[in-house]
């Protein structure tokens, strides 16, 4: 049987080129970056590559790459650390996080409120999963410590206003941390507050592409993506942000976290002072010459985002057309350009995902790290939806790869799931 993998929103399979580029660093030159010996000095400088290749195409300086474990030790260390480091300059005990961001902020603010006495404010989203820039002005305190919103939603894929929350959050002197983990593989990720570097322009100009195609290739889209990128100075620059490499086709366990050089952040893991004293732990050197050869295929490929995201309204459109009752979830063009969301009233997510997976089709209900979950949907729930409905919900996501006959596929075998389910 043909698998059909349209769940990469959770993890994406390592490119061959990405697993090619790592292997030396797991075979002979297997040393550690810290070691003074030959072997060590050639790890070392394999890792600054890597770094400066990062940092090239995300537009900002190689010290400002901090590499992690992946996304949720990065977005742990943009919410918790960042804070920190805010309550000791003297700002208020109090943050704001969007109440559908990914569980990796909103358990870090839960920590925040349980081990450090700060008052967690959550920002809500309208009923296609957006943040309002109003609301969060209404939330935010002149001592407000830190705003914590995602770029896009991992569950519906809605587009967030970044470059208008950045500027609202930044008014009264409020650190920002963006998780862009489902975008850095589809667009430029938002510069940080702190020194551009030469590959700035270049990232501006994929972004007004890329974001272009998030949408339905409507001209608003373009326009409001590259404002994200480019701003208007430090005023739309977020402090940190968040990146993952399993969702573009690194390997799991390597993440960055993109920081302004010289930001005062509290260091969440202890020990050696790796990474500029910003996360100490012997660095996965294989990981990261991963995550910087998947990062540059990604921006190839942005070329093509226009047919990618033609695709996902062929799909939607089709998936509406042939499943009775199905209503597309998020916003129907400010959204990821290859990913679709729905809900089915009156079948129940669960059985419908067990049937398609039986048919060879895999597919998710939401974030994989609240599968197994009989509960609603949080995001949904916020969205404004019954519970009843939410727990209807089925989420689309797939790569660059993906064919136009393999979504047809899906359609296909999704309509049949969903009608045998109703009998």
């Amino acid at each position: 049987m043909t698998i059909i993998d349209l769940d990469q929103a959770a993890t994406a399979s390592v490119r061959r080129t990405v697993l090619e580029a790592m292997w030396p660093h797991l075979t002979g030159d297997y040393g550690n970056p810290s070691s003074t010996h030959a072997l060590g000095r050639r790890a070392a400088d394999a890792l600054e590559d890597a770094r400066s290749r990062i940092a090239r195409l995300l537009g900002v300086r190689a010290a400002q790459i901090v590499f992690t474990s992946g996304g949720t030790e990065a977005d742990n260390l943009g919410v918790i650390g960042l804070t920190l480091a805010a309550l000791t300059a003297g700002r208020d005990r109090h943050v704001v996080v969007g109440a559908v961001e990914h569980e990796a902020v909103l358990a870090s603010a839960d920590h925040l409120a349980r081990w450090h006495g700060v008052e967690v404010s959550r920002l809500g989203v309208d009923e296609l999963g957006r943040y309002s820039v109003g609301e969060l002005q209404a939330l935010l305190r002149p001592g407000t410590a830190l705003v914590a919103v995602q770029r896009a939603n991992n569950e519906v894929g809605t587009l967030q206003p970044v470059d208008s929350l950045v500027r609202a959050a930044r008014a009264v002197g409020a650190r920002v941390h963006v998780d862009a983990v489902q975008t850095s593989g589809w667009m430029p990720v938002v510069p940080p507050l702190t020194g551009a570097g030469p590959g700035a322009a270049g990232s501006t100009a994929a972004g007004a592409g890329a974001a272009g195609a998030a949408g339905s290739g409507a001209a608003g889209s373009g326009a409001a993506g590259t404002a994200d990128v480019a701003g208007a100075g430090a005023a739309s620059r977020p402090d940190a942000v968040a990146i993952s490499g399993h969702k573009l086709g690194a390997p799991k366990g390597i993440g960055a976290l993109v920081l302004p050089t010289g930001a005062p952040v509290e260091p969440l893991i202890h020990g050696g002072g790796q990474e500029r004293e910003r996360r100490s732990g012997t660095e996965n050197v294989a990981g990261a010459v991963g995550l910087a050869v998947a990062l540059e295929l990604a921006q190839q490929e942005r070329e093509d985002l226009v047919a990618i995201a033609a695709r996902r309204d062929r799909f939607v459109a089709d998936v509406l057309a042939r499943v009775p009752g199905a209503a597309l979830t998020g916003h129907p063009s400010e959204r990821l350009p290859a990913h679709a969301s729905f809900v089915v009233p009156g079948i129940g997510g669960e059985p419908l995902l067990i049937a398609l997976d039986d048919r060879g089709v895999i597919a998710s209900s939401g974030s994989a790290c609240a599968a197994g979950r009989d509960d609603p949907s949080p995001v949904l729930l916020a969205m404004g939806y019954p519970a009843d409905v939410a727990r209807t919900a089925l989420r689309f996501s797939w790569g660059a790869s993906t064919t136009q006959d393999e979504l047809a596929s899906a359609v296909e075998l999704l309509a049949r799931s969903a009608a045998a389910l109703r009998v």
